[in-house]
């Protein structure tokens, strides 16, 4: 069976088949080692470049959810101690464990996860060099000040690496609760909880708003989860190559 060579690009999630197309136009797409013109058509068998890196031809459309992870929620495909996990909320079509979750939170943090059904493209979404920030919404108790934010800014060793946050936005402070908005691109293992603990500051709250272009919907309620649209996928998909 053959297809367009733009359909199968868009389908490996290289972005929109008008995007694909200029690819295409531009010499930027090969096919068994030729430069490919526009309307070709291409099957399985055949060995599909982009930017001299192997294109894997995808069985389905390729789908993204969102959800609004809740507290208390494991990030995991398996259960410990009867807690709910992140599968549980996700649409079901036919296995909800055939989605593939692009990050994790840990069990205590609310707010955006993404999964899709395409292995390749959550690698992809999820490698360093792909550079993909993250924001958060903090609640956090102790004393702050200009000297830690530079800190925090520049990048403190901890547990042998550097941990720091991109950027950081002072919110409303109620006695010696405070809130802030943070972002980070590195996503260690708890990082931000682990960058205020260093300065003494106890996070109270973590709700993760935003990956990349992708912002949590105000009207997506806790628990819910909706696919993201096309061009939303798309300008997910090309957006480690603007950085």
């Amino acid at each position: 069976m053959t297809e367009r060579l733009q359909k199968f690009l868009a389908k490996s999630g290289i972005g929109s088949r008008r995007y694909c197309e200029s690819l295409i136009k531009e010499g930027l797409v090969k096919v068994n080692g030729n430069i490919a013109q526009v309307g070709c058509t291409v099957s399985s068998k055949d060995k599909v470049e982009y930017k001299d890196e192997l294109i894997q031809a995808a069985d389905e459309e390729l789908k993204v959810v969102i959800l609004n992870k809740p507290e208390g929620v494991l990030s995991s495909n398996a259960r410990e101690k009867k807690l709910p996990i992140v599968f549980d909320y996700l649409p079901d079509d036919g296995n909800q464990r055939n989605w593939i979750s692009i990050g994790r939170l840990d069990i205590n943090t609310s707010g955006l996860m993404l999964f899709t059904n395409d292995g390749g493209f959550a690698n992809k979404c999820m490698h360093p060099s792909y550079k993909v920030d993250k924001e958060y919404l903090v609640r956090a108790r102790g004393e702050f000040n200009q000297d830690i934010k530079s800190q925090m800014l520049k990048g403190i060793e901890i547990e042998g690496s550097l941990y720091k946050f991109t950027d950081i936005v002072e919110g409303e402070k109620k006695g010696t609760n405070q809130w802030f908005s943070v972002c980070l691109i590195s996503g260690k293992n708890r990082e931000v909880r682990k960058i205020f603990n260093h300065f003494d500051m106890d996070v109270s709250r973590l709700k993760r708003t935003r990956f990349g272009p992708i912002f949590l919907p105000s009207t997506l309620s806790k628990g819910k989860s909706k696919l993201l649209s096309q061009p939303e996928i798309v300008e997910l998909s090309q957006y480690g190559a603007k950085k």
